[in-house]
């Protein structure tokens, strides 16, 4: 704002997105934080779900919450925190205490701790929201023991004002905060996938693959998500199918800070277009198991058909590749549960920069994968929603217009090369299973 010249009473409206399931606990009263973020994808929610598997069917599970059993959803996360922290029960139960993503963190501050909300897209990734009313379940509360008291209220993604800002906090103005989507569900939201088939898939630390399904809730039969794609003021929800992939860019952060074989992505990146395929080597990140479509938390990575041609040159490209087969086995799996059959793929994310990388998931995919003008698509869509609340725009084909294409990957791989490279993939996912013992097995 300084550097622009502006102040707070310029601003016609905050949007919020943030990372979705990483959960804090404090008290909305005083501020007091209980414990420390507990982040997406922190396994010590993993022995509970293992617990309740048993217990409880999963088509249940999946018919109430859109969702499967996994420690990667927030209420594991909030259950191990009322089991842990003494005295935080306590206070959940008389009001004292408040679980909410960053987004709740993050209103409750610029409002001066009067708004505890957190909006639809955001909800429907604790497991413990109805995916068809959109509200907080009573079975699923009483599955996981945590008390609705301690949760936020669910608001609207959009057309709604949460609250406004307090003129003593760093605006010096009442600024509305009127947008708030789950980080994928805005990400799909500045890619204009406003109608039904259209889908994305954001390439950061990790990597989620989201297709709007309409108005009507799909389930999957391949592993997939059913979640809130979004929702504008007192309409139906927007249901989207989604995949996510754990360990993406962050992979390409391990090569540098780990194995410190590259002093950059982009080293990492001309060393990988050097040669002219992986050699060989397949990688498989499951430094915290396999997301979709496996969800197998008891996954570990591995590094598959070294030989002694393997380069460092090779590793890179086997890092890049990594990636693009577990996008793959995403959108096979997506195509399968909507019969929606894709022809283009927008990306978005930091790794889209990566050419070998977009090329090689043209060539998997056997369509088009197109980058957009504006790569920065999740803080778009905050902004669109924010917009949309206030007046800037009127309407979804308002933004619509906006999108603009900037680069575009076409395949050019031969189906058989293709076929026997998802072969070998899948050969070595195989080889990551089991790896963590169970206790029974102890």
């Amino acid at each position: 704002m300084k550097k622009v010249g502006a102040k707070g009473s310029d601003i016609l409206g905050i949007g919020i997105t943030n990372q979705r399931e990483t959960i804090i606990a404090w008290n909305p009263k005083t501020g007091k934080v209980w414990h420390n973020a507990i982040v997406w994808q922190d396994l010590r929610g993993a022995p509970l779900i293992d617990s309740l598997k048993e217990k409880v069917e999963a088509s249940w599970l999946r018919e109430k919450s859109g969702l499967i059993f996994s420690p990667y959803f927030a209420a594991s996360k909030i259950s191990w925190l009322l089991e842990n922290v003494t005295g935080l029960r306590e206070d959940a139960q008389e009001g004292e205490a408040v679980f909410g993503t960053i987004d709740t963190w993050l209103t409750w501050n610029l409002s001066g701790g009067k708004a505890v909300v957190t909006d639809v897209t955001n909800a429907s990734r604790y497991m413990l929201m109805n995916i068809a009313t959109c509200q907080w379940d009573d079975e699923l509360l009483s599955l996981f023991n945590i008390p609705k008291e301690a949760l936020p209220t669910i608001v609207p993604s959009s057309g709604v004002v949460y609250t406004k800002t307090t003129p003593s906090g760093p605006l010096r103005a009442e600024v509305p905060v009127c947008g708030i989507l789950g980080d994928q569900q805005a990400a799909l939201f500045g890619q204009a996938c406003f109608t039904q088939g259209l889908g994305k898939s954001t390439y950061g630390t990790g990597c989620f693959l989201l297709v709007n399904t309409g108005e009507k809730l799909v389930y999957s039969d391949n592993g997939l998500l059913s979640t809130v794609a979004y929702q504008l003021g007192d309409e139906k929800p927007v249901y989207a199918l989604e995949g996510s992939v754990a360990v993406a860019g962050s992979l390409v952060q391990w090569a540098r800070d780990n194995l410190k074989i590259v002093s950059n992505p982009q080293e990492l990146d001309m060393l990988a277009t050097s040669v002219p395929d992986c050699g060989g080597v397949y990688i498989v990140p499951a430094f915290s198991g396999l997301f979709a479509p496996y969800w197998r938390s008891d996954a570990r990575g591995v590094i598959a058909g070294l030989t002694g041609f393997a380069t460092r040159a090779h590793l890179c490209r086997a890092i890049l590749e990594a990636t693009a087969f577990q996008a793959n086995d995403i959108f096979k799996a997506m195509e399968s549960d909507s019969n929606i059959h894709m022809t283009t793929l927008k990306v978005d994310g930091g790794l889209t920069n990566s050419t070998p990388l977009m090329a090689f998931q043209a060539d998997l995919l056997g369509i088009p994968v197109i980058r957009p003008l504006v790569v920065e698509t999740t803080a778009l869509g905050a902004a669109y929603a924010a917009g949309l609340s206030v007046g800037v725009w009127k309407n979804v084909e308002d933004l619509c217009s906006y999108w603009q294409e900037e680069t575009r990957w076409s395949p050019t791989m031969d189906k058989h090369v293709r076929d026997e490279k998802v072969r070998l993939w899948k050969k070595a996912v195989s080889r990551t299973l089991d790896w963590v013992s169970s206790e029974k097995e102890e």
